[in-house]
């Protein structure tokens, strides 16, 4: 008999909810598990049981005890607090050491802060060696040498809810760089839309008529060359430190990634959710964080789908149907050497539908906070000061949320020779911090022009020499815009739109936004 390998030493635990432990063991041994004056029992069954112990309020240095007969296991200096997952790809990942202030925030670290991490293993398959990976694992406290791998967006976003809340934050970090959304929900979310099914299907196609051992012989090929790849490719740019892409991989060969499709390619379509969620499901939280859409930027019409597949997913195998959800909209961001495909914006607009349609969701905006030609902005301390403000504001409900969100628009219409901007957030106004650019008005022919703006109390008004009789309008709709300069007197950047496909939904989905939750209050 065992607990499941998120349970160690030094967790937290989510107060104020009902807490689950799990596990595995022998058919019919029974199971009880000890906790904070609480008891629970169950039986093994098909191999597994769970228990389901009260709620408790936050408390510091507890114990657990979990017991089977002779077999006992004892977990120590236990907290009670706050748990967030922090899902998505390598912005997520993207770790304290690396960050632009991460040394100093590393030096400042001690276990009183209350912080604590525990990390899902990044394995890219279920074979004989993942549970030996998988039993390596424990909880940590936050100090120099513990934290240095740990999620800079995560963390920054800890230390504040910590400080603000009084209590012991625990992140578990669940993300894998280079992935897409698809990677992380089972097969059967897949497959039930035909806009988000392509990614099982040519999935499918491409490890038809192989066994399983030929497609994990091919990988294992494949990741032997890329290792030497890639140690050609480091040396090669530190000796061109301004060498293009292109001109590296003519100088070192080129580069296979992802490489070939099959049950080893952590790019695969719902790989991470075999091997990294659905083990750390359903460790009671209080929600998600996620930052990710860079990696499905090939096909974003289909995101908004797919995102909101994704939410679904998670909150059914966590048992909870409201279970908030914060998200990162993508910054701005672009290649020094690629044209602007427009791409992220859709990207972006898909985050911002998701985020009106489904209820207890957040959006980070981080118009701001791109790097052109760098798509790991380097200054994670906004990112997660942002996804705090939205958990103040969604979640706890301790801040009002036109001071945690940033300016959106709500609607727009013509005026004659002027195309109004109705937003939210911004009802004291707007803060401009230089020139302003990035908005645009068209004409009933659709050909967009720059354009002027005046602000007011939520309202922007648009106008152009080119437009006579504007139409439709946008704000920021291209990959990469620089400097922004737009931002609300809550110090938070406008948010990108354009009313010729997006705002016309708009109010319908604020008010559903703005209907009481039940489950929230």
């Amino acid at each position: 008999m065992r607990t499941a390998a998120i349970f160690s030493d030094r967790m937290v635990l989510q107060r104020e909810k009902p807490i689950a432990v799990w596990g595995d063991g022998k058919d019919g041994q029974r199971v009880t598990v000890s906790f904070g004056g609480h008891s629970a029992a169950a039986t093994v069954r098909d191999g597994k049981w769970r228990v389901t112990l009260p709620p408790m309020p936050a408390a510091e240095n507890l114990t657990m005890t979990v017991t089977s007969g002779a077999v006992q296991i004892v977990y120590r200096e236990i907290a009670v607090g706050e748990v967030w997952l922090c899902g998505g790809q390598s912005n997520m990942e993207f770790e304290i050491k690396d960050e632009l202030h991460g040394e100093a925030v590393l030096d400042s670290l001690r276990p009183e802060c209350g912080v604590r991490f525990y990390y899902t293993p990044k394995q890219r398959i279920i074979d004989e060696s993942f549970d030996a990976v998988e039993r390596n694992t424990a909880w940590s406290y936050a100090t120099p040498e513990s934290a240095r791998a740990w999620s800079a967006v995560g963390l920054y976003f800890a230390l504040a809810l910590a400080k603000r809340l009084g209590v012991t934050v625990g992140l578990i970090g669940c993300n894998w760089g280079g992935t897409s959304a698809s990677v992380w929900v089972s097969r059967d979310v897949l497959e039930q839309d035909t806009a988000i099914r392509p990614y099982i299907d040519e999935y499918d196609a491409a490890t038809a008529g192989k066994t399983r051992e030929e497609l994990i012989a091919e990988f294992d090929a494949y990741a032997a060359y890329q290792d030497v790849w890639w140690g050609k490719y480091s040396a090669y740019m530190e000796a061109h430190p301004e060498a293009s892409w292109e001109q590296a991989q003519e100088a070192v060969s080129a580069s296979r990634y992802p490489g070939p499709m099959g049950p080893k390619n952590e790019c695969r379509p719902c790989g991470a959710y075999e091997t990294m969620l659905q083990r750390v499901a359903p460790y009671t939280l209080r929600g998600f964080l996620y930052y990710q859409g860079e990696s499905d930027d090939h096909r974003p019409a289909a995101y908004e789908t797919l995102l909101t597949a994704l939410i679904g997913c998670w909150r059914r195998d966590w048992g909870d149907p409201e279970l908030p959800f914060l998200n990162v909209q993508l910054p701005m961001f672009r290649y020094l050497n690629d044209p602007d495909y427009q791409h992220w914006c859709l990207i972006r607009e898909a985050q911002m539908r998701v985020y009106r349609k489904l209820r207890n969701t957040g959006l980070a905006v981080l118009t701001d906070c791109g790097e052109l030609d760098n798509i790991h902005p380097k200054d994670k301390a906004p990112v997660g000061y942002r996804l705090y403000l939205q958990a103040l504001s969604e979640v706890y409900h301790l801040m009002p949320r036109e001071q945690a969100a940033a300016p959106m628009m709500t609607g727009g219409y013509a005026d004659g020779r002027s195309y109004v901007i109705l937003t939210e957030n911004a009802a004291e106004g707007f803060r401009l911090t230089g020139e302003v650019t990035g908005f645009q008005l068209a004409g009933a022919d659709g050909v967009f022009y720059p354009a002027a703006a005046s602000f007011a109390p939520n309202r922007i008004t648009l106008t152009s020499e080119a437009v006579p009789l504007p139409e439709y309008a946008r704000y920021a709709w291209t990959n990469y815009l620089a400097p922004v300069t737009v931002f609300g007197m809550n110090g938070l950047p406008l948010a990108p739109f354009r009313t010729d496909s997006f705002g016309a939904q708009t109010a319908e989905n604020t008010e559903k936004r703005n209907a009481p939750s039940a489950s929230a209050e």
